[in-house]
């Protein structure tokens, strides 16, 4: 499908498949089985972490999902009717071959009018914080992950597909191990998750000058890491103040839970983090992608690194405004509004980013052009393709 406005190939930063339970289980070793089970509950199936059920997804299976572009009120602040999240959901419908394998995925991706696509899992995000405990684990559930993904879609089998590989920190010398497997695969871009990273004596910044040769080893083979959301941990606050349930709930969407958004805080501390401990200055060619997390979070966090530089200028070797314009690169939400943050940071480090198929997304990706209409031509052809395929090929300017 072409589109009149769009005379340039199209890159998007933020795509979805929906895992089988294969993905997780196919190249697990039989040791760690315990700690990952899908097991029965009545009808429906469920996953066990740790011998402990978890409902953080409904369905983990997506045997069933909610249409592309379903949330769109909710997230606009559109929903004068007062519907819950499962009312704006509809009916449920079969995922597409599309969504959950590789099969017709390219096919898709023309009908769209999308030259080149990262692609993340979804159920992925359920395990770093409900087996912070297992570092083994976690490295063996993300390097079955990376196997499985390699059988079936490829890390450099079309450069229109770009699978993200994921890694833990907890273990760096497993983290790297898996890296170097990411590399030799040809992979070009790997996620971790924006929170602390786990440890016996607590959390660990990601800067951390422990976590050096990963960083290191990014830097040396120019590829870039993505921060997509997940779920941080951050949950943890909601409960100081309401107590509940002692896991994070997809679309739990209790108003004070929104009000302390957890998402923003989680994206804004981590890259606090990798700044103020000075990953960018001691390797000054990494490059990070927030994703899925929005752009709400970066007027303020602006403003309390220029805060926090003008009280303390001898802890860093430059501004941490100008780190942040140079290494980090940001996905806006449609409900964001761009104009203001094109003003907030350099338009060479906005993305587009459509989160296809989920339902927090629109229906098709190039719907986000409305919100990208306040940009010129210049600026929209940066963001929706020449920013994306710089990183993709390298490109640390």
């Amino acid at each position: 499908m072409t589109n009149p406005a769009i005379d340039f190939p199209v890159y998007d930063a933020d795509s979805h498949f929906y895992e089988p339970e294969d993905a997780f289980l196919r190249h697990l070793p039989k040791k760690f089985s315990r700690d990952f089970q899908f097991v029965e509950i009545g009808t429906r199936k469920k996953i066990a972490l740790d011998g402990v059920i978890s409902d953080y997804i409904p369905n983990p299976t997506f045997s069933v999902v909610a249409e592309p572009g379903a949330h769109e009120k909710w997230y606009r602040g559109q929903n004068h009717e007062g519907l819950s999240i499962r009312e704006l959901s509809g009916t449920p419908i079969t995922p597409r071959d599309s969504w959950r394998t590789r099969t017709g995925r390219v096919a898709e991706l023309d009908q769209q009018g999308i030259y080149s696509t990262l692609v993340f899992p979804t159920l992925a995000s359920i395990i770093e914080e409900r087996l912070g405990n297992k570092p083994e684990t976690i490295a063996a559930l993300f390097q079955s992950l990376n196997t499985w993904i390699e059988d079936e879609w490829g890390f450099s089998r079309d450069e229109r597909l770009n699978p993200v590989a994921m890694i833990n920190l907890s273990n760096v010398d497993l983290a790297v191990a898996e890296l170097d497997r990411a590399l030799r695969r040809g992979a070009k871009v790997v996620g971790i998750r924006p929170a602390p990273v786990p440890g016996i004596r607590g959390g660990r910044s990601p800067g951390d000058k422990e976590f050096d040769p990963f960083w290191a080893k990014v830097a040396e083979a120019r590829i870039f890491v993505c921060l997509h959301a997940s779920d941080s941990g951050y949950d943890i606050m909601s409960r100081r103040w309401i107590g509940g349930a002692n896991e994070w709930i997809a679309f739990d969407m209790d108003p004070f839970k929104q009000c302390l958004d957890a998402l923003g805080r989680a994206i804004a501390d981590s890259l606090s983090a990798l700044i103020c401990h000075g990953v960018f200055d001691r390797h000054p060619n990494v490059r990070v992608m927030s994703v899925e997390n929005g752009a709400h979070w970066v007027a303020p966090a602006l403003k309390q690194w220029q805060k926090v530089y003008g009280q303390m200028p001898g802890a860093f070797k430059r501004n941490p405004v100008d780190t942040f314009h140079r290494n980090v690169f940001v996905v806006p939400f449609y409900e964001d509004n761009v104009a203001e943050l094109s003003q907030l940071m350099p338009v060479e480090r906005i993305v587009f980013g459509s989160d296809f198929p989920h339902p927090e997304g629109l229906k098709a990706p190039l719907d986000y052009l409305n919100e990208f209409s306040c940009l010129g031509a210049d600026a929209r052809e940066k963001v929706m393709s020449h920013n994306l395929r710089g990183l993709l090929n390298g490109d640390r300017n």
